[in-house]
């Protein structure tokens, strides 16, 4: 037999007996049949991974929604720390200069720091700033700063404070100066 004729015959004969071989090199089968997909079921898988992505969505604008109100909230609620800062370091020079007028002094000069003082106190305090107290309590480093220590003794007791250097004040619930203190150890 001839080479054309090996041709014709190969040509000729049933293509359902032929097989070729993949990029791999492992037999395929030509008239495997196709799976089929019924248009209907694809398109309700897909609908349904959608309304599951548009859920997911909803959801993650919720939460982003929730927590942009909580810290607008917050900033609102401390909107005014920057000025009580500020404000303090004057309070405690006034205080100071309170504390080296005399007694029983009524002079203009004196009534006038002792009105400043008030009034600062007075509008700091209806703004949420207010004074940590210090005298006789237990030692708390989240709003006191020890600037030293004494021997403990039956008068002051391990982690009590001895006395107050410099007032510590708090805006609502956060530190805005630290107390600094003395403080009894062992």
């Amino acid at each position: 037999m001839s080479e054309e004729d090996v041709v014709e015959d190969l040509v000729d004969s049933d293509i359902s007996e032929v097989e070729e071989t993949s990029t791999e090199g492992e037999p395929v089968e030509q008239n495997q049949p196709e799976e089929v997909v019924d248009p209907l079921e694809e398109a309700l898988r897909r609908a349904d991974f959608a309304e599951k992505e548009i859920v997911y969505k909803e959801a993650e604008i919720q939460n982003l929604r929730k927590r942009f109100l909580s810290e607008k909230s917050e900033m609102i609620k401390y909107s005014s720390q920057g000025l009580a800062r500020r404000i303090i370091p004057i309070l405690a020079d006034v205080e100071r200069a309170v504390s080296s007028i005399e007694e029983g002094d009524e002079s203009p000069v004196a009534q006038g720091l002792r009105m400043m003082h008030h009034k600062l106190l007075k509008e700091l305090e209806e703004d949420g700033v207010k004074r940590i107290e210090t005298k006789g309590q237990k030692f708390d480093p989240k709003c006191m700063e020890a600037i030293t220590t004494i021997p403990a003794s039956d008068a002051f007791p391990a982690d009590q404070v001895v006395d107050e250097l410099e007032a510590g004040y708090m805006y609502k619930d956060r530190v805005l100066q630290a107390a600094r203190v003395v403080v009894a150890s062992e």
